[in-house]
């Protein structure tokens, strides 16, 4: 039986409530990078491990033949807030709700319209 290493990373992500524009700016790419991961069957284990330390997840389970439960308990979650002096981390926290929650609503909104377009 193959594994898509994407189809586990998606499962994982969805399933524990991590929405993927927190996935992404955790991990320096955006949004598309992250579905594209998704879409992969193979994915290099960096890919896997990096996002497995921002949402704090042991891939060992679902991937024993590229991590051991070792290789997550070295490296928990680390994440880098920008260093911007004329910021808060709150400021950069509201930032980024705002603009997610705006991108959801452009996202639904484009469903929306697409099933209407499908409907006439």
């Amino acid at each position: 039986m193959l594994i898509h290493h994407g189809q586990i990373l998606e499962r994982v992500v969805r399933r524990n409530g991590h929405s993927i524009s927190d996935v992404a700016r955790l991990t320096n790419v955006n949004r598309r990078s992250v579905y594209n991961w998704f879409n992969q069957p193979h994915l290099k284990p960096e890919i896997i491990f990096r996002i497995g330390c921002v949402i704090d997840h042991d891939f060992s389970v679902e991937l024993p033949h590229l991590f051991t439960p070792d290789d997550f308990n070295k490296e928990r979650k680390r994440v880098v807030v920008p260093n911007n002096r004329e910021e808060s981390a709150d400021d950069m926290y509201n930032k980024h709700y705002w603009k997610d929650k705006y991108i959801d609503l452009l996202e639904r909104y484009n469903e929306l319209l697409a099933n209407k377009v499908s409907y006439s």
